[in-house]
């Protein structure tokens, strides 16, 4: 019955578990293509969304590198009346809106003012109004840091500042004046995000997909569902690029993942797949899977009762038989003769099986008492033989023991001799290593006290160098406010001249006609004061640095000062301390010399006493090995006898335990 139940288990279980190998098998060849071919077209959108990307980063490089543009902000950052600087900000909104005409995607086009001296300049659908907020946020931060580089602004739902409230991206650099090595103005392209979404927005991954933009946060840039622009995304993204990803989104439904990073910024082009929708056909597998398992379960028991009626009741027939057989019972035979199958050979093989242990048992029996009966006698033998052997094994054990006594009294004294000598030896090698040691150290002494001197001199030299240092940055500390001196005597000049220049322009002016060219001339002059004065500022500014900078230098050093005397005090002290040391240790190689001689007498007396303990310990050992062989011998011989007893009576006792055991059975 149990053999069965397994066969039963087995096959439904092979059933079950090969159709949802194979329902796991297509699930994966699903998943893997449909990645494959959507991660494709991810890389395709993808690329053709970084040419878009591209084009709008060549346009503001085009109004970068426009000299007339420069030439334009120019004018409005010079320009001395407002008509100049209305008509500069006029002709750069102009030059802006052919950009904004030559590209619909382009809605708008602001000009930040980076230079106080220049205004704000919109075109397109842009609005002026809107501008002040703009400054104020992170994004308008983060193009300044760019230093010149693109930088893409992140989907704002209802536009910058545009009139149609569309969502809209941004692109944004600093324009950079490679004359003036600065910007003037901060460049805003808006751009529209539908225009976008229409490069990718008929690519279909499969019933239910989605495509959509993410930035480097994981939040939505792009989305078919434009509340969820500016949130996270429903899935996590790893930080490396995978062909495909399965991943679990928020709500806990498994998705199929393909993205691609852009080349011009940070943000990814996502596309997403319910693994529900792809595998919903492979679950036909999974009901064929079940319905065969039923179908198997119900040939299985038709199966089992078969082999119930044909083979298991006849096993279990022959099974009681032979539980009758062990318990003794010799007389049982099967009744399967009429079988001509496997069942009925086994009957006759078991029938020939118990009339041959039959007679064995009967042949055994016999045995058993002839056994008894030698064994008794054997038993005694073996016992006179022990008594006279446990005698003669007592009386030679007493000498052996003697004999061992004496041969371990001499090893422990030889031992003994042995250790104290090695020991001495360390003693001599250990004295001979402090020798050197000392000796070591009365030379490094000796060179430390040589190099304390020079450091000591070179100390020296190192504090008059200070004190020079000190000397000379004052001197130059006088030379500074004589600088000082000399440019307020220019200062004074400039002033003169500048007021020299202003009378004669009044000069000038009452001349009339024949005066402007001596207007000109104090013009010039009032420049060249005005220049002059720049300068006498800049070389002040530098001046007075210089002298901050000398007066730290100056408190510095007369702070070290005192740090280099007690330095000089503490060499001094460190090199008074050398020669001590230096003195000691050549006292100390003396007196190691002196125990050095001792530690040599000593050493040859216990040679002498170590050749002495060899030789009483080699006639102790010799006379011990004698002694031990003979009791070795006679308790072989001892245990021999004691051996053979116990042979006699386990033979005794086991034949008296065959006769019992035959007993037992139904042999007639």
């Amino acid at each position: 019955m149990k053999l069965f139940f397994i066969i039963f288990i087995s096959i439904i279980a092979c059933v079950l578990v090969v159709g949802q190998l194979a329902y796991a098998q297509s699930k994966k060849i699903v998943e893997r293509k449909v990645s494959e071919a959507s991660y494709q077209t991810i890389i395709q959108a993808a690329d053709n969304l970084n040419t878009i990307f591209k084009t709008y980063e060549d346009i503001s490089m085009q109004i970068l590198i426009d000299k007339d543009f420069h030439k334009l902000a120019d004018k409005v950052a010079e320009s001395k009346d407002d008509y100049t600087t209305f008509e500069g900000v006029k002709e750069l909104g102009d030059k802006l809106q052919n950009y904004v005409m030559g590209n619909d995607a382009i809605l708008g086009v602001y000009l930040f003012p980076v230079d106080p001296k220049v205004k704000l300049v919109t075109a397109g659908s842009a609005s002026a109004s809107a501008a002040d907020a703009m400054v104020g946020s992170e994004w308008f931060k983060a193009i300044q840091e760019q230093k010149g580089r693109t930088y893409w602004v992140e989907t704002q739902p209802g536009g910058f500042g545009t009139g149609d409230k569309q969502a809209t991206i941004g692109l944004g650099r600093l324009m950079n004046d490679s004359n003036l090595s600065k910007a003037r103005y901060m460049i805003l392209l808006e751009i529209s995000l539908d225009r976008i979404q229409e490069q990718y927005r008929d690519i279909q991954l499969g019933e239910g997909s989605q495509i959509s933009i993410v930035d480097e946060n994981n939040n939505y840039i792009a989305n078919a569902d434009a509340s969820l622009i500016g949130k996270p995304q429903n899935i996590t993204l790893p930080a490396t690029e995978n062909d495909s990803l399965k991943l679990k989104s928020t709500s806990g439904e498994d998705v199929l993942a393909a993205y691609a990073q852009f080349k011009s910024m940070n943000w990814k082009l996502v596309g997403t797949i319910p693994v529900k929708e792809l595998v919903k056909d492979a679950a036909i597998i999974n009901k064929m899977t079940w319905i065969t398992v039923a179908l198997a379960a119900v040939l299985a028991i038709a199966i089992g009762m078969l082999v119930i009626r044909t083979i298991a009741l006849p096993l279990v027939q022959l099974r009681n038989l032979m539980n009758e057989g062990e318990r003794g019972n010799l007389t049982v035979r099967s009744t399967f003769k009429k079988r001509q199958d496997e069942i009925g050979q086994l009957g006759d093989s078991f029938n020939k099986m118990m009339t041959q242990i039959t007679a064995l048992a009967k042949q055994t029996t016999l045995s058993a008492e002839e056994v008894l009966a030698t064994a008794s006698e054997l038993t005694d033998a073996s016992k006179k033989t022990a008594i006279s052997a446990r005698e003669i094994s007592i009386a030679t054990e007493e000498i052996a023991n003697g004999a061992s006594s004496l041969a371990v009294e001499a090893e422990r004294g030889s031992d003994l001799t042995g250790n104290i000598n090695e020991q001495m030896r360390t003693v001599m090698d250990a004295n001979g290593e402090m020798v050197e040691s000392a000796g070591d150290v009365e030379k490094a002494s000796q060179q430390g006290t040589a190099y304390m001197g020079v450091l000591i001199e070179k100390t020296g030299m190192t504090e008059e160098m200070t004190r020079s240092m000190v000397e000379k940055v004052d001197s130059l500390k006088e030379s500074t406010g004589s600088i000082v001196k000399i440019l307020d005597v220019l200062n004074n000049l400039t002033k003169q001249t500048n007021i020299l220049s202003l009378n004669a322009t009044i000069e000038a002016a009452r001349a009339g006609t024949a005066g402007k060219g001596f207007m000109v001339v104090a013009d010039e002059i009032r420049k060249l004061a005005d220049q002059s004065r720049q300068s006498i500022d800049v070389v002040a500014q530098i001046t007075e640095r210089i002298s901050g900078e000398i007066e730290e230098t100056v408190q510095v050093l007369s702070e070290a000062y005192p740090l280099f005397q007690e330095q000089i005090g503490s060499v001094k002290e460190a090199n008074q301390i050398f020669l001590t040391v230096q003195s000691q240790m050549g006292q100390f190689v003396q007196k190691l010399d002196s125990v050095t001689g001792s530690i040599g007498m000593l050493d040859q007396s216990q040679s002498v006493l170590s050749e002495a303990m060899t030789n009483v310990s080699a006639v102790a050992q010799q006379s011990s090995a004698t002694s031990e062989e003979v009791a070795s011998l006679s308790t072989e011989q001892l245990s021999i006898s004691n051996g053979l007893v116990n042979l006699s009576e386990r033979l005794d006792s086991v034949s008296r335990q065959l006769k019992d055991s035959l007993a037992k059975f139904k042999i007639d």
